[in-house]
């Protein structure tokens, strides 16, 4: 089964997508993790896109797509994946399909996580993440609340410029503006399936499940 993953900044797109690789045996794609590797391993398009992101430029469509075309093209992915993250517009939807037409496989499923604005805001003002290794911690999963150190290393925690409410809306604005048309063009394919992700992580993964007729 091949599944793309939809939805706005804080509605737990990657956490849902790690709870769907473990129940489905599928890998999750997550194309920050599938970036970073790239860069880290050297590869050809991870050296031109560490190029572009130590000079502050946006890595471009066709250096994402060609990164994800080599994860798409290896063993681990043949039986299917969750992408998470991918694609953001039109055009990448586009390239997508190319892409994946040259491998000779279809999406599935698309999964459009819905919820509201607020619960976004109030969702990620509750996020902390180490200033040293990047974990991200969740201020409501700390009982006590007294938690300044991260568990991992020992670093800082501090709330992400990303995470504050002013910062929350225009993502959330930009999000609409690039991604409505995203929903549209899989809706027009048949392929769209929206879900509430208002709910608790588990009551999430079980309505995706079920849309996937898994349950």
């Amino acid at each position: 089964m091949r599944i793309i993953l939809l939805g706005p900044p804080g509605v737990g797109k990657g956490t849902q997508a790690k709870l769907l690789s473990q129940e489905l045996n599928l890998p999750h794609i997550s194309t920050g993790d599938i970036l970073r590797e790239a860069v880290a391993a050297e590869t050809e398009l991870g050296v031109k896109a560490k190029t572009l992101i130590d000079s502050g430029r946006l890595v471009p469509d066709d250096i994402m797509i060609g990164i994800i075309r080599d994860v798409l093209g290896m063993e681990r992915s043949a039986a299917g994946f969750i992408l998470d993250g991918f694609p953001r517009t039109v055009p990448q939807a586009i390239a997508l399909k190319g892409l994946l037409d040259d491998l000779n496989v279809s999406i599935d499923r698309v999964i459009n996580m819905e919820v509201d604005e607020q619960e976004v805001v109030r969702r990620l003002g509750r996020r902390l993440m180490c200033k040293t290794c990047g974990r991200i911690y969740n201020i409501a999963a700390n009982r006590s609340g007294t938690r300044k150190k991260c568990q991992n290393c020992g670093g800082e925690l501090i709330q992400r410029e990303d995470d504050k409410p002013e910062t929350v809306l225009k993502r959330l604005r930009v999000y609409a503006e690039s991604t409505a048309p995203v929903k549209d063009f899989y809706a027009s394919v048949g392929l769209l399936q929206n879900v509430s992700a208002k709910g608790s992580i588990e009551e999430v993964k079980a309505a995706i499940l079920a849309l996937l007729n898994h349950r």
